[in-house]
């Protein structure tokens, strides 16, 4: 490489297409591509290691595949890996999957909170390397996005598929509270996530998941026979209750329930908010 800020010529010989991509340390990524003849790219590259499936750029020489030649024109090259970088690496990228470092995210925040997630400590658990993660990921921050997206959508996705089912609306409202109150893994990343609400990505996201669930009780409730007012009343009440019990028994030092305690414990709830 020569300058921060590089024009690569490319020439293929011989001329054929091909795709590319460039992937640095400090996680940018260039695509180059092109067909019959030479590519031009301009693309500000940092001097740090470059990972992942590369392209080397230098003088072009004799030899189309020999990239360590003086420079009168540009040739583009894979390198080719040492026998242990491509038995380490390959098996990381091949055997994991981005749905794979997002479900790890989330089983970390139930258990240690949102702080705790690091991309060396995921990669331990995993069992693989860092190379792995950023394979699939720019940065920590893109991980936790999309790890709290798959929380917010496959957990009620589920969940209001299976209730909405259910045709008679009082029956919907208690099997509703019968269903969340046996999850578990949403529940701490919910308390977890209202221990981190001073971070950006964490506020808003709850602040949407909280008017959504609301707003879905209210429509239940009114369904159930109650006025509009009413209904929003009784939203508030429950979902109050529902985050009051997962401050008290998670993140508050309250003696927990028996099984047979909590589940009267929510046979209570069910009589108290559920409209005869």
């Amino acid at each position: 490489m020569h300058g921060a800020d590089d024009l690569f010529i490319l020439r293929l010989s011989p001329p054929r297409s091909f795709g590319l991509r460039l992937r640095t340390t400090t996680r940018e990524v260039v695509t180059l591509s092109a067909s019959e003849g030479s590519v031009v790219a301009r693309h500000r590259m940092p001097r740090s290691k470059v990972e992942g499936p590369v392209i080397r750029v230098s003088g072009q020489t004799d030899s189309p595949r020999d990239c360590a030649g003086p420079a009168s024109r540009y040739h583009a090259c894979m390198p080719q890996p040492t026998p242990a970088l491509a038995a380490a690496a390959k098996p990381d990228r091949a055997r994991l999957s981005a749905a794979d470092w997002e479900l790890a995210a989330l089983e970390l925040i139930a258990e240690q909170g949102v702080g705790a997630v690091a991309v060396e400590t995921l990669a331990r658990r995993l069992g693989v390397t860092k190379g792995s993660f950023y394979w699939h990921f720019r940065s920590r921050e893109a991980l936790l996005s999309v790890a709290l997206e798959r929380w917010e959508d496959e957990g009620e996705r589920v969940l209001l598929a299976q209730v909405n089912a259910i045709p008679q609306p009082r029956e919907r409202l208690c099997e509703l509270f019968r269903r969340v109150a046996r999850e578990v893994q949403p529940h701490r990343i919910y308390a977890a996530l209202l221990k981190a609400l001073d971070h950006p990505l964490v506020i808003p996201l709850m602040q949407k998941v909280t008017q959504r669930r609301m707003d879905f009780l209210a429509h239940a409730y009114r369904q159930a026979g109650m006025d509009r007012a009413a209904a929003q009343h009784r939203a508030r009440l429950a979902y109050a209750a529902y985050v009051g019990f997962l401050q008290m028994n998670l993140n508050l030092s309250v003696p927990r329930l028996s099984h047979d305690e909590y589940e009267a414990y929510v046979e209570h709830v069910i009589a108290a908010l559920v409209p005869d």
